[in-house]
């Protein structure tokens, strides 16, 4: 069994709203891989129709490679930065799009905003979330997993997804407030 580990955001390398940044680290993923989500996503508009402008195509592009958790305020300044005509509607239904074909996960951490990450069928993970400074560490635990599975098994349940985050104090901001 493995044990608990920090994915892409170990403690220490997220950044908080006070930094102005997305809280999270660069989501690093293999070239094949973004192309398998622009598959996905291309098959998605055909389907219903709609069109590849070069503002979508640069919105999708800068979500694949901003940071992880990232805010639609904190993806239209880095789109901004590139083209300051795209507006914040555009940056909302690209999101909401990507979301919708399963190319990215809406994610509500009780910061009162909606952040968006990569959709990872390879590996799930879980969110521990700091409520002083806003921090988020990924993480995969299988003995949670296992016993997801086993209450389900228990009650007749079949389990289709689920999201697991944890609220407490990040160990940096323990040890500010012992200071």
């Amino acid at each position: 069994m493995e044990s608990t580990r920090a994915l892409r955001t170990p403690m220490g390398h997220n950044r908080s709203e006070e930094d102005g940044q997305a809280v999270g680290k660069t989501m690093d993923r293999a070239p094949a891989e973004l192309e398998h989500l622009r598959v996905l996503l291309q098959a998605y508009m055909n389907k219903k129709g709609l069109r590849t402008t070069d503002q979508r195509k640069l919105i999708v592009e800068t979500f694949f490679h901003s940071e992880n958790h990232v805010s639609i305020e904190e993806l239209l300044a880095l789109v901004r930065a590139k083209d300051s005509r795209v507006g914040y509607a555009t940056v909302y239904r690209t999101l909401k799009l990507l979301a919708e074909c399963g190319v990215a996960n809406e994610r509500r951490f009780g910061d009162g905003l909606t952040r968006y990450e990569l959709a990872d069928d390879a590996s799930h993970h879980d969110h521990l979330i700091c409520l002083e400074c806003g921090d988020i560490t990924e993480f995969e635990e299988d003995a949670i997993e296992d016993l997801q599975d086993a209450v389900a098994r228990k009650y007749g349940f079949v389990l289709r997804s689920h999201k697991h985050e944890l609220y407490g104090v990040c160990p940096r901001c323990q040890a500010t407030r012992r200071n």
